[in-house]
């Protein structure tokens, strides 16, 4: 069937060659992955008889089509179809970042489990259980990184760990997995993710039993929205964060820069201990619309340990200037914060004003630089590598940008909104309010 559709692909288009088959046909192809996966989306051979690797590691870029990937790697496993598994797998574990992700991208995804079955081998998911029941009795059972004693004591056949690079327990996670990988003949991991220059990753990359397909973003373009594909082609091409999120590529920490992704991994924590103050900080950008930078909006405590914490990145792009006011508002809010301290750079007395329209009552601190970002960040970027600041669960965009920062003052290109705003926030916070003689404190 496979050799006479591509035959037929070539003479006559694909809804045509359908529109002649019976549906049993039809549903047939439309369901078997061998015929439509690129050659980066189908396992590597096993060797047979429990051979083969052990580990494989999907990286690509966002929209590549990993999920999919994912999905019909377990469907296989967990049907045993051939050749995509030797053998049916009956007890596989699916592991993401959070018990909300696992359900809301690997299962209910549009490229998540539910979705690559046809009706009659379509599994179960019993929310309750956390787990997907399939019609064979292969159980599919649902974990989160956030909980890696949650691994301590269930075994498996198979694994897909999706997105470990956001992993809040990475390293432990994936070492209770191991343990329980102990069923079949041959227990396999398929791990799709983003890449990112964690320990975790280059771990697996390394190890010998580690198989590695690559896929970047344009590979997709069939699927993708072309009005998505040519924005972040515009924004992020060519770019060290383009070439991470769009290509896949694994890109190392820049010998420049003032931030490196241990320092966050290190201390990153779960659960925020009592706090002394807390303030949100604001980089207001220039002007509005789709093209504008974004507003940078950091929530960030210190601690009676005299410890930062940074709790919350509510950047916002493309609003006008009284949305993202209303967002700086409701984060002061939501997090009962002390001040918000507002660059006034680019505005003057026009960001306070808007606040106070929001609130009247809010209090605003305005500060002004009149020294460059890279002299401004340098104080800052000494507090992490001490050790004296941990960001609460993921920041991913926020670190993506501090890892890219260069002494051009820019990040990917772009100028780091985000970054801005965090640097304000822990100037005020940890180094009374300012981190050079030279900038103004109005």
């Amino acid at each position: 069937m496979h050799d006479a559709l591509g035959c037929l692909k070539q003479h006559e288009s694909l809804d045509h060659f359908l529109a002649r088959l019976e549906p049993a046909e039809v549903e047939r192809i439309w369901y078997d992955w061998q015929v439509w996966a690129r050659d980066d989306q189908l396992p590597p051979h096993t060797g047979g008889n429990g051979g083969g690797w052990r580990n494989w590691l999907v990286l690509g870029g966002r929209g590549a089509g990993k999920t999919r990937t994912g999905a019909e790697w377990v469907r296989s496993q967990a049907l045993g179809i051939a050749p995509l598994a030797d053998e049916v797998s009956q007890r596989i574990a699916l592991v993401g970042e959070t018990i909300a992700a696992v359900r809301s991208v690997m299962i209910e995804g549009v490229s998540g489990l539910l979705a690559v079955h046809p009706d009659h081998e379509r599994p179960k998911f019993e929310p309750s259980k956390l787990q997907l029941v399939w019609p064979n009795g292969t159980i599919g059972q649902i974990f989160s990184a956030e909980n890696p004693a949650g691994l301590r004591g269930p075994q498996f056949a198979a694994a897909w760990c999706d997105e470990i690079c956001k992993w809040r327990h990475g390293i432990e996670t994936w070492d209770m997995l191991q343990f329980g990988l102990r069923l079949g003949r041959a227990p396999r991991v398929v791990v799709t993710t983003t890449p990112k220059p964690i320990a975790l990753l280059k771990r697996i990359m390394i190890s010998p039993s580690t198989v590695t397909s690559r896929a970047s973003t344009i590979a997709n373009e069939a699927n993708l929205s072309s009005a998505f594909l040519e924005e972040v082609t515009r924004r992020y091409g060519n770019s060290r964060l383009g070439r991470q999120e769009l290509d896949g590529e694994l890109i190392e920490d820049r010998e420049d820069a003032l931030w490196i992704r241990d320092w966050f991994e290190q201390s990153r924590v779960r659960d925020v201990p009592q706090l002394a103050r807390i303030v949100v900080a604001v980089d207001p950008p220039v002007s509005s619309g789709s093209r504008a930078d974004a507003c940078g909006i950091i929530v960030a405590g210190r601690g009676f340990d005299k410890r930062a914490y940074v709790l919350a990145d509510r950047s916002t792009r493309g609003q006008l200037p009284l949305d993202w006011a209303k967002e700086v508002v409701a984060a002061y809010g939501a997090f009962s914060g002390d001040c918000i301290v507002a660059e006034v750079n680019q505005g003057g007395e026009l960001v306070e004003n808007l606040l106070r329209q929001v609130n009247p009552g809010v209090p605003v601190k305005k500060v002004h630089a009149t020294r460059g970002k890279w002299v401004r960040a340098e104080p800052i970027s000494a507090l992490y590598g001490r050790g004296l600041v941990s960001h609460v669960g993921g920041l991913e965009r926020l670190e993506d940008q501090l890892c890219d920062f260069g002494p051009n003052g820019l990040s990917s290109g772009r100028s780091p909104d985000r970054l801005d705003a965090l640097v304000w926030a822990l100037t005020e916070l940890m180094l009374g309010g300012s981190t050079d003689p030279k900038i103004r404190l109005v």
